[in-house]
């Protein structure tokens, strides 16, 4: 495989984000960042920090996933935690990686439980592709393309830096 550079997708989805909203992230009643539990609640931190925004939430997708019978509860998986009112607010969505989409999928039934929002808005940092629901990105740092039978892992450094690792699909 070839290297990807997850700072300089990192760098490029900032830079989408913040011309979309300015400074709309800072205000009170602005648009607010969810990410999804565990890369996106990564991304979505270092995301409030960069656009100057009050705090972020996270979303725990695994009551809602469809192979959820299958994998059952991740033993470490935080909880859903939304530090704003979901209702009439427009969210934008946080996730490392874009595949099939049943995991944004999930993430929206979890929001949904706390609230009706205006809007939600999807940021990912990489779009692998192989979609099989009806799910797109407004925000991608960039299309990578990795073999069908391995997965993309985000790892995070002590200073915060991105990097992306490939492992072998599990089944």
């Amino acid at each position: 495989m070839s290297s990807i550079d997850a700072e300089a997708l990192y760098r490029a989805l900032v830079e989408q984000i913040r011309a979309a909203f300015g400074q709309s992230l800072a205000a009170p009643d602005g648009a607010v960042l969810a990410g999804i539990y565990s890369g996106g609640v990564w991304l979505a931190e270092r995301l409030a920090k960069d656009l100057n925004a009050p705090h972020f939430g996270v979303v725990n997708v695994a009551l809602h996933r469809d192979d959820y019978a299958k994998k059952g509860l991740h033993s470490q998986a935080r909880p859903t935690e939304l530090p704003f009112d979901v209702n009439g607010r427009r969210i934008v969505l946080i996730d490392d990686v874009l595949s099939t989409g049943r995991t944004v999928r999930a993430a929206i039934n979890e929001l949904y439980d706390y609230g009706r929002p205006a809007s939600i808005d999807l940021a990912v940092l990489a779009d692998r592709g192989g979609r099989e629901m009806p799910i797109a990105a407004r925000f991608v740092g960039g299309a990578v393309e990795v073999p069908a039978n391995e997965d993309l892992v985000l790892a995070r450094s002590d200073t915060n830096a991105f990097t992306f690792t490939t492992e072998p699909r599990a089944h």
